[in-house]
């Protein structure tokens, strides 16, 4: 490989990091699901069976996170507690809705984060950025238009999850400022020890079952969901704005679709292919937009 080819994988390896992060994370709900342990127990395991490989890749990366100063050590604690309450209300609200409904839901927190990063912008969208908004916006309601719906018997599930995407969205936010100075690996260690204690004690006051028999679907989640999605998310955060980060959470229907369509012989329409080219053309419209400038300029 010369170069320029090289030069040019590196550009675009931070992108490749955060759409894989996304598919990684779009499996989460199902591996929730298969669990034989309650769901905030799955969401401890999540992390816990996550936190020595996490420690050992921060290590060899050379990241120390005893050199971290307090105030950052202090902000990445706060972030693993919005994460925790993060798992626990989504993955509760697995079982009480519909997968569809779940997956939009649980990333509802991609709004707040794309607000918040204009806020910090101190402007409004410019034209590409809206035209990345609209088709964003059009490619969800095709895709959700058939699969989501508002039930009475959905409603707390629904809600549970619409919680869970805010607490994901006050996460993300910390750890993309925080990602400026720190290296990825450590930050996630950091933030999955912080959300121990949250998970393990609301799963024991709500009497869950703790303890897997079968150590698979956990193991998934801890592999599939925390190592390597979230590694790769996170490693992501530094490289764009909150804009493209939104945009690109909200792929993760798109893939919950794909994959009903693959493992599950679930009906996969023309309109929905529409809707994931919609999304695609958002995210590359947004990361146009953003062009060779900071994450948070």
């Amino acid at each position: 490989m010369d170069r320029a080819a090289s030069d040019n994988w590196l550009k675009w390896l931070p992108f490749a990091a955060l759409i894989g992060g996304n598919m990684l994370l779009a499996l989460g709900p199902w591996a929730v699901r298969l669990a034989d342990t309650g769901p905030v127990s799955a969401g401890f395991w999540r992390l816990a069976l996550a936190l020595p490989f996490l420690l050992l890749i921060a290590r060899l990366q050379g990241e120390r996170l005893g050199a971290i100063p307090r105030r950052a050590l202090l902000a990445i604690a706060l972030a693993g507690l919005f994460f925790a309450a993060d798992l626990a209300s989504w993955h509760i609200g697995i079982g009480y809705t519909r997968l569809g409904n779940a997956t939009l839901l649980g990333n509802s927190g991609s709004l707040v984060l794309m607000v918040w990063g204009f806020f910090l912008l101190h402007r409004w969208p410019r034209m590409r950025e809206w035209a990345a908004l609209a088709a964003a916006g059009a490619g969800m309601a095709i895709l959700m238009g058939r699969s989501f719906e508002i039930s009475p018997t959905t409603l707390s599930g629904d809600l549970l999850c619409l919680l869970a995407g805010l607490f994901y969205a006050f996460y993300l936010m910390i750890l993309q400022r925080a990602r400026a100075t720190l290296g990825p690996w450590g930050m996630l260690t950091l933030a999955s020890a912080a959300g121990l204690p949250l998970t393990a004690g609301l799963a024991l006051l709500l009497g869950e079952p703790f303890w897997p028999r079968d150590w698979t679907p956990v193991l998934a989640l801890a592999l599939g969901s925390q190592i390597i999605g979230q590694g790769l998310l996170v490693y992501a955060l530094g490289y764009f704005r909150p804009l493209v980060i939104g945009l690109a959470l909200l792929t993760q229907p798109a893939v919950a679709a794909l994959n009903g369509w693959l493992a599950f012989g679930e009906t996969l329409s023309a309109a929905d292919v529409a809707g994931m080219a919609l999304l695609g053309l958002a995210l590359v419209l947004a990361r146009a937009a953003q062009g060779e400038k900071p994450a948070l300029e």
